[in-house]
């Protein structure tokens, strides 16, 4: 049985970030979901075609996510006090459930934003998965993403500053 991720990005920009302005939102979105991802397995998957459009709009959706991941992720940490938080898996009853109540709760709300994010972006959370899977052995797809990523947060920054100017 195959299981889906939603985003698993384990390391894909923790080296190549250390020095950048971007550090906070693309090291965190180097894991997202590392907490509260869809799971899948890694199958024998064929080289995926990715298009430029595609790539921006996952790049959107992982830069929309991160804020509310670190979010859910600081919420949880309250309710969970001191204990270690559990890997939280958005399609895995049994991860869910080993959450007390309330920071459940957190997850499933986390979750189901994460979904509507990812399809407000105009991508079936299993073209995502596909995406991100891709991204496990295609360097220049990780590449195309990472560049996405800077320059979407760029584009972002600059017109904070424009806005900020008037």
């Amino acid at each position: 049985m195959q299981e889906n991720y939603l985003v698993y990005l384990g390391n894909f920009f923790k080296h190549q970030l250390s020095k950048s302005l971007l550090v906070t939102t693309l090291t965190g979105a180097s894991f997202l979901f590392f907490t509260y991802g869809w799971s899948a397995t890694a199958n024998d998957a064929p080289t995926v075609k990715v298009t430029n459009v595609e790539v921006t709009n996952y790049a959107k959706s992982v830069l929309e996510m991160e804020p509310k991941r670190q979010k859910a992720f600081e919420e949880i940490k309250k309710v969970i006090g001191g204990k270690e938080i559990p890997k939280i898996v958005c399609n895995d009853s049994k991860s869910m459930n080993s959450l007390p109540g309330k920071a459940k709760n957190i997850a499933v709300s986390y979750c189901n934003d994460s979904q509507q994010i990812v399809e407000s972006q105009n991508l079936s959370i299993e073209r995502f998965n596909e995406i991100t899977m891709a991204t496990q052995n295609n360097n220049d797809l990780k590449r195309q993403i990472y560049n996405t990523l800077i320059r979407l947060q760029n584009e972002s920054l600059s017109k904070a500053g424009t806005s900020n100017q008037k």
